[in-house]
């Protein structure tokens, strides 16, 4: 198996020239830029050939400036214990997450939507945010274990994630405040219907 050519030789510098090369990535999508290679190479002042010995096409550009936040949890450590409280605060961070990343989330949607490409490849959709949720409804397991959390985390989750914001930003025509509160709203409403009413069956 091939080894990639930041291991080789001289790994610090090139662990440098990479990053440099994902945060200039990162800030043109910030700016509204889907970068090619030779884009990110001329922002992050890298050789076009140097750059390409990193990654050889934008895909792989674009993944590696996919936003990696590996957290188990997204409650503090004195959380609540009430589920619509515990599910206000993650669906807030969460949000916080698709606001502050938006356009290297969309870039990552449109990715995973190319022709022959698996939408649940593991490195654009590593559900963290359903592994979130399942942790603030967690009280639940013991009050209404009639419940079963992980689909309703899932349900949540396709209401408050980047396609959902992207939905009511770009179709809806909302503010992106107003779409951020939508997001919000909606993640309050499923949970309280999932109890005042149960959950549909599988």
């Amino acid at each position: 198996m091939a080894i990639p050519y930041e291991q080789v030789g001289r790994r610090n510098q090139k662990a440098r020239t990479r990053d440099a090369l994902v945060s200039a990535a990162r800030e043109l999508l910030a700016s509204g830029v889907t970068p090619t290679v030779e884009e990110a190479a001329a922002s992050a002042a890298v050789s076009r050939t140097t750059a390409y010995r990193y990654f050889p096409n934008q895909r792989a550009l674009l993944v590696a400036a996919h936003p990696e936040i590996d957290r188990t949890s997204l409650l503090p450590d004195d959380a609540p214990a009430d589920p619509e409280e515990r599910l206000e605060l993650v669906i807030q961070g969460s949000t916080r997450v698709t606001v502050d990343w938006e356009q290297q989330l969309r870039a990552s949607l449109r990715l995973s939507l190319e022709p022959g490409h698996d939408p649940t490849a593991p490195v654009l959709r590593r559900g963290r945010v359903i592994g979130w949720i399942e942790d603030a409804l967690s009280p639940l397991a013991a009050s209404r274990p009639d419940l079963d959390l992980h689909r309703l985390a899932v349900a949540i989750r396709s209401a408050t994630g980047i396609e959902a914001f992207v939905w009511l930003v770009d179709v809806a025509g909302l503010p992106r405040e107003e779409a951020a509160a939508m997001l919000k709203w909606s993640a309050r409403a499923m949970l309280r219907s999932a109890i005042s009413d149960g959950f549909p069956p599988p």
